[in-house]
């Protein structure tokens, strides 16, 4: 009888010792988004973007190897490799033509204390890695995949080239902004929107599958009938969740 009680003690010890690393996920992205250091361009970004959500999503944790695709100034590179430290390596990659202004963004970025594990990666879009580049854990590709429909581009290279730099069992996130149904590409351009459904199946045809959808961006009072800059109501935005099968 006198073993219950130290036997009862020892099980809420455990309890009590395990139930914060079951609780870190969560509060990690917000103690991630929350670092005094971020500049107050970027905090700017995180309501807009969902900052604490959108790594929530992407399961973004140290250790991990990550390729950040049309990385511009480096908002989400720095999310991301604020949240796989320590251990972790982002690739911020950006096309050789990047505006000379973003460029000098993302330079000025590297510099800083917080980039130290972001590999500045200037390649094609559908080349985006070096050779010899060890298999990766996650690829994110916000709010540019629909640049790629305008740009000198081969999306089924690009597509291609995603599924055989990640490990398998890992995922590719893609957020971007809804088109119409119907729209396919053609306002990747103008109003800097693409189809849902025509992302969808590109990627797929890559060999990826589709495993979750983020409905922490949809905004289904958007008309998706003008320009994403200085919109009048919050975009439309899609985020999905692409497997590369074990």
């Amino acid at each position: 009888m006198r073993l219950e009680p130290i036997f009862a003690g020892l099980l809420l010890l455990s309890f009590t010792a395990i139930a914060p690393a079951l609780a870190q996920p969560a509060d990690r992205d917000k103690t991630v988004v929350a670092e005094p250091d971020r500049s107050a361009a970027d905090k700017a970004n995180d309501e807009r973007r969902k900052a604490v959500k959108i790594l929530e999503f992407t399961g973004a944790r140290p250790g991990v190897h990550v390729l950040d695709m049309g990385a511009g100034a480096g908002y989400s590179s720095e999310l991301m490799a604020r949240a796989v430290a320590p251990g972790g390596t982002v690739y911020a990659q950006n096309g050789p033509q990047v505006y000379p202004r973003v460029k000098e963004k993302l330079e000025a970025r590297l510099a800083t204390p917080a980039a130290k594990n972001i590999v500045n990666d200037i390649r094609p879009y559908d080349d985006p890695l070096p050779a010899g580049t060890a298999p990766l854990d996650l690829i994110t590709f916000f709010y540019f995949y629909h640049d790629t429909t305008y740009l000198t581009v081969d999306r089924a290279k690009m597509d291609q080239a995603l599924y055989a730099a990640l490990k398998p069992g890992a995922y590719l996130v893609v957020a971007d902004y809804a088109a119409n149904k119907g729209m396919g590409t053609s306002q990747g351009k103008t109003l800097h929107r693409i189809e849902e459904a025509t992302l969808k199946q590109e990627i797929e045809a890559a060999g990826f599958k589709l495993v979750d959808e983020g409905k922490f961006l949809r905004n289904p009072n958007d008309p998706r009938s003008e320009p994403i800059f200085h919109p009048k109501q919050p975009v439309d935005i899609f985020v999905l969740k692409f497997q590369k099968p074990r």
